[in-house]
């Protein structure tokens, strides 16, 4: 159940990713518009999963968070060039950095969670 958690909160941050950087952009949130930006990220996310085989520690931020990160980042990235998207720097920088912290962020702090309950329950 903890998988299926973590793998719904990383699709969760590469979503908000998207609509911000379309919003952002006046690109408008279109269900259309969406999806021809987000299959990149999704798919890339789907590998990263598969990659990492995050179901097994799907909090961890190290363990899982920085493999699946990089698998996401390069891997949109690659399949973004690959559709003639854009793939400008200030492009890459703003999605490792939004996906960095949205993917280890949640996983920071629910490991943090996660260790204080454990601590408590030892007392």
């Amino acid at each position: 159940m903890r998988s299926l958690w973590a793998l719904l909160a990383d699709a969760a941050v590469v979503l908000l990713f998207v609509l911000i950087g379309r919003s952002s952009h006046d690109e408008g949130n279109a269900l259309l518009g969406v999806a021809a930006t987000l299959w990149p990220f999704a798919a890339a996310l789907a590998l990263g999963w598969l990659a990492t085989r995050a179901w097994r520690a799907p909090a961890a931020p190290v363990r899982t968070g920085l493999g699946l990160w990089a698998v996401t980042v390069i891997g949109a990235m690659a399949l973004r060039a690959v559709s003639g998207a854009g793939t400008a720097v200030s492009f890459i920088v703003v999605t490792t950095l939004f996906l960095g912290a949205g993917l280890l962020g949640w996983r920071a702090v629910a490991s943090w969670v996660l260790s204080r309950r454990a601590g408590s329950a030892a007392r």
